[in-house]
């Protein structure tokens, strides 16, 4: 079941949960970073727009050669045992693929095409507080994940050679945006001087009927002010409503840059 969350309800969510967490540091102590990254996903799942449903598993590489345009970025900010932070992506994919299937004793074929094009947006603004701050570092994570998914398929069904097939040409777009409110947690674990290892899940449902993400990485602190992030990362949706469906998930490796000031 999908609870409707408005866009003046993310907002005063987003505005109490920081201004609680802000009020409760000292205003000159809060540490900064600002982190590019690359993320290497691969997607797998079932998409659908006003009742045009296909299956997707395109790879990194597949996404790579249809990728329009494309940005990733995490900023967050630390004061005592409260970190805040704000994570966007954004991916704009477009592509085509074709299947053909003969007719008995290849009498006859059926050729399907279609046509696809569609844009990724995902924001994430989540307030942490440390639970344990010793060697072993772990915190309590909630979040607000904000999800918007805008495509446009076309799909085309012709008998060879070239007659379209009654009834076969169908095109739907359509853009879908839902909030999810998630849970998690954090663990950061030394391995030796300036490297760590970094473990996070979380899970959640409102909008979706269910989201879910976990991160493995290893840190490297390599020079004062900087820090080099490897790992994977799994995200998970489960939304439907009318004719929209995001059955979907995307993993893979990601790269990264932390820039502390």
């Amino acid at each position: 079941m999908n609870i409707p969350f408005s866009k003046r309800m993310v907002a005063a969510c987003f505005g109490l949960v920081f201004v609680a967490a802000a009020s409760a540091a000292q205003a000159d102590d809060w540490q900064y970073e600002l982190t590019p990254y690359l993320l290497a996903a691969g997607m797998s799942g079932t998409v659908g727009v006003r009742n045009v449903t296909t299956e997707v598993n395109p790879s990194f590489g597949d996404i790579a050669d249809h990728l329009d345009a494309g940005f990733m970025g995490l900023f967050a900010a630390q004061n005592g045992p409260w970190t805040l932070s704000l994570e966007g992506v954004y991916m704009k994919l477009s592509g085509s693929g074709s299947h053909t299937r003969s007719g008995p004793e290849g009498i006859f074929s059926l050729n399907s095409s279609m046509d696809v094009s569609s844009a990724l947006y995902v924001a994430q603004g989540s307030v942490g507080y440390r639970l344990v701050d010793q060697a072993t570092k772990l915190d309590l994570i909630g979040a607000l994940r904000y999800t918007q998914v805008d495509a446009d398929a076309d799909l085309v069904t012709r008998v060879q050679p070239g007659v379209v097939f009654p009834d076969g040409g169908r095109s739907a777009s359509g853009s879908e945006g839902w909030t999810d409110a998630v849970i998690g947690v954090r663990v950061i674990q030394p391995l030796a001087e300036n490297w760590s290892l970094l473990g996070y899940a979380d899970v959640g449902a409102g909008g979706s009927d269910l989201t879910y993400q976990v991160i493995a990485g290893v840190n490297w602190d390599y020079a004062k002010g900087f820090t080099a992030k490897l790992g994977y990362r799994y995200l998970y949706w489960d939304y439907a409503d009318g004719g929209t469906v995001w059955d979907m998930a995307a993993s893979g490796s990601y790269l990264g840059l932390g820039i502390h000031f």
